[in-house]
């Protein structure tokens, strides 16, 4: 379902650990940490939130803060995407690239340059201060991605581990209604991957339109000191309802996003992992990141497998493992899967090989040592409903 769990003396607590155990929340070891699976259950969690608004602690992830004169530059020796030309208020997914191609995490950075304003009195007019930008990476990976900032990063740049800082995501097609409710006019002209900082009362918040989920949401930023009474107002909306992780993986299997650690690892290249799109066609030719060199030859010669969709017959999903085959020849392996309860089928993520990655091929998965019928389809496997603007 994730990151490697830790095994239970190695687990830590996160801010939130008490609410959640108050709500009646099953409590797993994952990513380092002891965090909720479930509290009614998963399926029950998966269709509110795509009917309602669920509430997710993913408190475990890394937050981030680079800042510097040439944060930008350096953000992209190391990340393909355009960090420089990122609005202020913008937030992109980007990958943190290793020598070889390979993939050492996935992550979201917003330009969080802040704005200063002017003085009327001193006769000074606002104007941008210094660069920074807001990471959010996973939280198996974190400890690893920071550590691999710090060493390439230049001196004058500062990185800054949020470690005093929790994480919620409110996610589904009310979440903007509830929202809007505790935080008037705050979230009005928010768009899809849009930023803004904001003082609730004493709570002073990041909110971002994003999530994990295929659904229109919103994840935010707050002190830890701050995060159960923020939790207690939001679930106080008559639409949200706290969920697990168990349905937050069912909910991004569904919108085709990939995991790391099972869909995309160091060892596998963008490319072959189907993330041209984090790749801006800019810095595609002209490269200056590392991993580029690697990755330019995998576009030039075209990778040997890569990510693909797949729906499959029947009712027994098929498990992260389950071998591919066309004919009698094996041809891929499944890195994610389950049952979707949206679409009452299972469905899974698998790379295979390149030249059958038409969407309609039909092949072959093994579950429990028999063959089911399979065809590879295009992801996600149920629409997006990020919210772009009336």
């Amino acid at each position: 379902m994730s990151e490697e769990n830790e095994t239970i003396d190695e687990v830590q607590t996160l801010p939130l650990d008490a609410w959640h155990r108050r709500k009646g929340a099953r409590m797993v070891p994952f990513a380092g940490y002891e965090m909720p699976i479930q509290y009614e259950g998963i399926v029950a969690e998966h269709n509110w939130t795509r009917e309602q608004a669920g509430l997710f602690d993913v408190s475990h992830m890394g937050q981030l803060m680079v800042t510097g004169e040439n944060a930008a530059e350096e953000l992209e020796k190391l990340l393909p995407g355009a960090i420089a030309s990122l609005k202020p208020g913008r937030t992109r997914y980007s990958l943190l690239m290793a020598e070889d191609g390979g993939i050492l995490d996935d992550l979201m950075v917003t330009n969080a340059t802040p704005w200063i304003e002017g003085d009327e009195e001193e006769g000074t007019e606002g104007h941008w201060g210094e660069q920074a930008f807001y990471l959010v990476v996973n939280g198996a990976m974190k400890w690893d991605d920071i550590a691999h900032l710090r060493e390439h990063l230049d001196d004058d740049v500062t990185l800054t581990h949020m470690e005093d800082h929790a994480l919620v995501a409110l996610q589904g097609p009310n979440a903007a209604t509830a929202l809007n409710r505790v935080m008037r006019n705050v979230i009005d002209d928010l768009v899809f991957m849009d930023s803004v900082c904001h003082d609730f009362g004493e709570w002073p918040l990041r909110i971002t339109r994003s999530g994990y989920t295929g659904e229109d949401g919103f994840e935010i930023s707050i002190p830890a000191e701050h995060a159960e009474s923020l939790c207690n107002r939001l679930c106080a909306e008559i639409e949200v309802r706290p969920i697990g992780l168990g349905a937050r993986d069912s909910l991004r299997l569904e919108a085709g996003l990939p995991l790391y650690g099972h869909d995309i690892t160091e060892e596998t290249d963008p490319v072959s992992a189907d993330l041209l799109f984090a790749l801006t066609k800019k810095r595609r030719e002209e490269g200056g990141w590392m991993g580029h060199e690697a990755v330019a030859k995998v576009l030039a010669e075209g990778p040997a497998q890569k990510r693909v969709g797949l729906e499959i017959e029947g009712r027994m999903p098929a498990r992260e493992g389950a071998l591919v085959y066309s004919g009698d020849k094996q041809v891929g392996r499944v890195t994610s899967g389950g049952f979707s309860p949206t679409l009452q089928r299972p469905i899974a993520m698998a790379y295979i090989d390149t030249a059958l990655t038409e969407e309609g091929t039909e092949l072959e998965v093994e579950v429990r040592k028999k063959r089911l019928p399979a065809k590879v389809a295009s992801m996600p496997f149920v629409p997006n409903r990020y919210y772009r603007g009336k």
